[in-house]
């Protein structure tokens, strides 16, 4: 799945290193690597420093380079970050973790404004000021969350320049490394067979099961290889090894097959884990009780895909620490969602079985279809980065339950929390953003097996938006309180303009800001905004600018020949139907009023401000018969599904999906001419 794919090869988007920290290294080390009155040309780092600092580290410390190199690239594919912690506090291309000194700069997150079960058969679910969503440590801070101090120790290099300079830290990872064996009893080896349980307890310290799962990448990284340029433009190669296996008597020492990481129940019971092999998953069920006469929380119980479909995998950031997350899964009062990825090392929480469903999405007609998935991250923190042993274990969560219920994996059913429509007008602006515009789609749709490449040329009539992301660094505002600009920072979204300029205002959304403000360049304004891996139609072509129709109008982006931001694309469209001069469309594929039992209420089918206009088009997702799931009381014998006649289309509507009907719709072929004026 990844390789040496073109996609990971880009240029620098971050300084290069002032100095190669080599020299700091040295000098405590009492190394005679460099001498004391550098050079020129010394002071020019060149591309193959970081590959030259992890020889230099594994022969100070007797550990095989292959393995630093494959436990580095798992947590950070070899970047430095600019010395910018990880979402778990970690520093550098060895993510050494420092959660307390990193933790102190992420915001608060606020789950005011949306109501996530997004159902008005039911109480408006609000969340509690008290349970607001913070980046909080436990007064014990866990040891995978602070290897930092202990990399300084047993190397004696400040913490300061284990945060900062990409070289020493990969010294203090070959001496954490190290000590691991040691700890383990196992003598220093130039074989790499023999260093998988000290690999597993670099990743996961706390838990066997991520332990193995993460060496068990680790190894997979080895026998494939890697080659890459990281963000400060080091070229890095690790060559493949395909025979290495990990001495089997390793898997022992850490309490865990070798071949597998078994997962366990250890929380609770939420009945059988769903989590592919290859993946360490516990779980941590989410409680469904009463907490007093009228309410009770936090999911429905369902039977799902056997009474509903589950077509849509929604992905989310959790805007607060792991264990904060795992805290308020456990209140009733509280919201729920199905899975939990943790930052540091991948591991997985189960809370809800996938066949119930979860008040994740702020969408009732989504939730009743969906699975939400949550990743410990920060939307409004850019600097801090996800780990790729997340991205790589939440892909292989996401292609699992993709293949066991037939999900396509495309950017129309696998959405962000922030593509999920507002139910009604009322609701669009209190909807979430996360997991925001510096979630890498391109990467992680590449871990999928699903890499957005061209699929037709010019008059294909379609494209996909792929910026590349390093390279991509639009200027965002709001990710500090008082509303200053955002760090520079690799994005996965592009921004809409209504001319073919820089200087013409960005797309205005109607409802997002129903006064009639203009649309801002703030992290969490997606008003004119469109995101690695959606398709739109294109709408005209100006020189370096591409339009495509998007909230009902003509939007403007850059898109260079020589650097491109989409690629083009084919596909069914929807347009209005012939003699129609616009037509309505909803945030919900509910039934007409005829479907609905005496027993349920009947749900208004009302339509977004958004209208699609004659001539204009725009991509289908998907097919979708309208439903709805009732269920607003605890007694599941008040539980019905309603099934319509009404068949909608999914479509992408803007930044988020919406629903049109069928009736009022032609689906064709996106190469074909276009119908009407």
């Amino acid at each position: 799945m990844r390789g040496s794919a073109p996609e990971d090869d880009t240029r620098p988007h971050r300084p290069a290193l002032r100095r190669s920290a080599t020299a700091v290294a040295a000098a405590v080390l009492l190394l005679p690597l460099v001498s004391a009155a550098p050079s020129a040309q010394a002071r020019q780092p060149r591309s193959d420093t970081l590959q030259h600092a992890f020889g230099e580290a594994a022969a100070r410390f007797h550990v095989p380079r292959s393995v630093l190199m494959g436990v580095s690239y798992l947590e950070s594919r070899w970047d430095g970050h600019g010395g910018a912690p990880s979402v778990s506090g970690g520093y550098g291309p060895m993510h050494l973790t420092d959660a307390r000194a990193a933790v102190a700069g992420q915001p608060e997150f606020s789950a005011d404004g949306e109501d996530a079960r997004g159902d008005t058969a039911r109480t408006r679910r609000t969340v509690p000021a008290t349970q607001r969503r913070r980046a909080v440590l436990p007064a014990q801070v866990p040891a995978r969350l602070r290897t930092l101090p202990q990399a300084a120790r047993l190397t004696g290099l400040p913490a300061a320049t284990l945060r900062t300079d990409s070289a020493a830290n990969v010294m203090g990872g070959a001496a954490l490394l190290a000590a691991a064996q040691r700890g383990l009893g196992l003598p220093a080896s130039s074989d790499p067979a023999k260093w998988y349980a000290a690999v597993a307890r670099y990743g996961g310290e706390d838990s066997a099961r991520g332990g193995a799962a993460f060496a068990n990448d680790v190894y997979a990284v080895m026998r494939r290889g890697q080659s890459r340029t990281t963000d400060a433009g080091q070229r890095v190669t690790l060559a493949a090894a395909p025979a290495l296996t990990p001495d089997p008597s390793q898997a022992k020492r850490i309490g865990a097959s070798a071949g597998s990481a078994r997962r366990a129940a250890g929380h609770g019971s939420a009945g059988e884990l769903e989590c592919p092999w290859s993946v360490a998953c516990e779980s941590w069920p989410a409680p469904y009780e009463v907490y007093d006469k009228t309410n009770y929380g936090n999911h429905d119980l369902a039977n799902r895909p056997k009474d509903q479909r589950i077509d849509t995998i929604v992905i989310h950031d959790t805007e607060g620490s792991w264990e904060t997350s795992l805290r308020l899964i456990k209140d009733p009062k509280y919201v729920s969602w199905h899975y939990t990825v943790r930052s540091s090392d991948g591991l997985i929480a189960q809370h809800v079985p996938t066949k119930d469903v979860a008040w994740h999405a702020g969408n009732w007609f989504v939730n009743s279809h969906s699975i939400g998935i949550e990743h410990e991250g920060f939307l409004a923190a850019p600097d801090a980065w996800y780990t790729e042993a997340m991205y790589l274990t939440s892909a292989r969560l996401v292609t699992y339950l993709a293949h066991k219920y037939g999900i396509p994996l495309d950017r129309q059913h696998i959405l962000g929390h922030d593509n999920v429509p507002g139910t009604t007008t009322s609701t669009i602006p209190g909807m979430h953003t996360d997991p925001g515009p510096y979630w890498d789609w391109a990467h992680y749709f590449t871990l999928l097996g699903r890499p957005f490449l061209p699929t037709a040329g010019p008059r294909g009539g379609l494209v996909t938006i792929r910026p590349l992301y390093q390279l991509n660094r639009p200027v965002y505002t709001g990710c500090e309180k008082d509303g200053r600009q955002c760090p520079v920072h690799g994005s996965t979204a592009v921004r809409l303009h209504t001319a073919p300029s820089d200087d013409a205002p960005l797309i205005r959304d109607i409802g997002l800001h129903p006064d009639g403000s203009a649309t801002t360049t703030g992290v969490n304004d997606t008003g004119a905004r469109a995101t690695t891996g959606q398709r739109f139609a294109v709408a005209g072509r100006s020189g370096d600018w591409t339009a495509i129709w998007y909230l009902g109008q003509k939007a403007w982006f850059r898109n260079p020949l020589g650097m491109p931001t989409a690629v083009d694309a084919k596909g069914p469209v929807a347009t209005p139907k012939a003699g129609r001069a616009e037509i309505p469309v909803y945030g919900r594929a509910y039934p007409e009023t005829a479907a609905y039992p005496s027993k349920v209420p009947v749900q208004a089918v009302s339509p977004l401000p958004y209208k699609l206009l004659a001539g204009q088009a725009y991509a289908v997702g998907g097919r979708v018969r309208s439903d709805y799931f009732y269920s607003p009381t605890y007694d599941l014998a008040q539980h019905a599904v309603v099934r319509g006649r009404d068949v909608y289309y999914e479509i992408q509507l803007g930044h988020r999906v919406g629903y049109v009907r069928a009736a009022d719709v032609d689906v064709r072929s996106s190469e074909a001419p276009a119908s009407g004026p």
